[in-house]
């Protein structure tokens, strides 16, 4: 069967690494035709050789199923997301995230399209107190409805299942994936390790797992090839807690009890000096740890960096010195601090 692939989300950081890796295969012929659809069009240096981009929005479902039709889709790479939602309201954000998948997917039935593969995160699971030390695939994404982001991934994983329930004809493959760190990564977390001080919570170690963001580029590539489906966490091997952060980046540590950092965010906020607020708080308490045995032993992938080695990319990319290496030590399924 021929392959011809569309990405939506594609002029995004994500998307474009993941259409840069894809290329190569339509250079080899090895695929047919790449789209690459979003809602903006590409600048001149955006785009790539022999990929036809389509300036669409995933809201307008009509348009969706005329594309996937005419193109002949037989893969999608689900990419399309708000991640920075602060700014956004949140009925768009809910339009776009969850009834922009919807509508995906139900134009890749309209259009017998032979397999999904999608960008959920590790913040399906949500930020909560009873998350277990590591979470796998086992676990049930509760979101938290506070959060956007977290709450409308785990609706749409929701979405995902009884698809996969009542349209077993439509492959899926579903990643959730952890803090995305490369060469180029500007967002709210990062811009975290940037501040004077690193933030941590008393009685919380707050581990972060991070996976390189070619890491991920290559598991979607795979996943066009691979027979497996299914769900998959996709992170680096080990975590490593706030405190060793701060070690790494050469910063202090500032260790606060609970109710003090919430009435911290919540004056600074209200006096526009952070735009981290209370509500924060919970992604620092309970931030999802994600076991990635799955990825490895079924998915079949090997992720090329640790989060160690991928923090470290990511701080040699920023020009950043990297301090205390020998005094960090790495937490892991078996060797756990939490």
């Amino acid at each position: 069967m021929q392959k011809n692939i569309l990405i939506t989300g594609a002029l995004g950081y994500l998307g474009q690494t993941v259409l840069r890796k894809l290329q190569r295969d339509l250079q080899t012929n090895k695929i047919n035709s790449l789209v690459a659809m979003d809602i903006k069009p590409p600048t001149p240096d955006q785009k790539l050789d022999g990929v036809t981009y389509l300036q669409t929005d995933i809201r307008d479902k009509t348009l969706l199923v005329e594309q996937l039709k005419e193109h002949q889709i037989s893969h999608v790479i689900h990419l399309a997301a708000i991640l920075d939602s602060q700014s956004t309201p949140r009925e768009f954000q809910h339009q776009v995230d969850v009834q922009g998948t919807q509508n995906i997917l139900e134009a890749c039935l309209a259009a017998k399209t032979q397999r999904i593969i999608i960008s959920s995160s590790g913040a399906a699971y949500g930020y909560h107190a009873d998350n277990p030390d590591w979470l796998t695939e086992n676990d049930t994404p509760r979101g938290n409805e506070i959060f956007a982001y977290s709450d409308h991934k785990r609706l749409v994983e929701e979405m995902l299942a009884k698809y996969r329930k009542n349209n077993p004809e439509l492959e899926q493959v579903i990643f959730r994936v952890c803090t995305i760190l490369g060469a180029t990564t500007d967002n709210l977390i990062t811009n975290l390790f940037d501040k004077k001080r690193i933030l941590g919570i008393r009685g919380h170690l707050s581990p972060y797992v991070f996976v390189w963001d070619e890491d991920v580029a290559a598991c979607m590539h795979q996943a066009i090839y691979s027979e497996q489906t299914g769900v998959y966490n996709l992170a680096g091997d080990g975590a490593i807690t706030n405190r060793d952060l701060a070690k790494i980046l050469g910063k202090t540590y500032l260790e606060l009890s609970a109710g003090l950092l919430r009435t911290g965010l919540f004056i600074g906020n209200k006096l526009k000096l952070t735009q981290y607020g209370p509500d924060q708080l919970l992604f620092i308490q309970y931030r999802p740890v994600l076991d990635n045995q799955k990825l490895k032993k079924v998915f079949g992938y090997e992720p090329q960096k640790t989060s160690l080695e991928t923090f470290l990319f990511y701080l040699n990319a920023k020009n950043k010195a990297a301090h205390n290496l020998d005094k960090i030590e790495i937490l892991t399924p078996e060797n756990n601090l939490k």
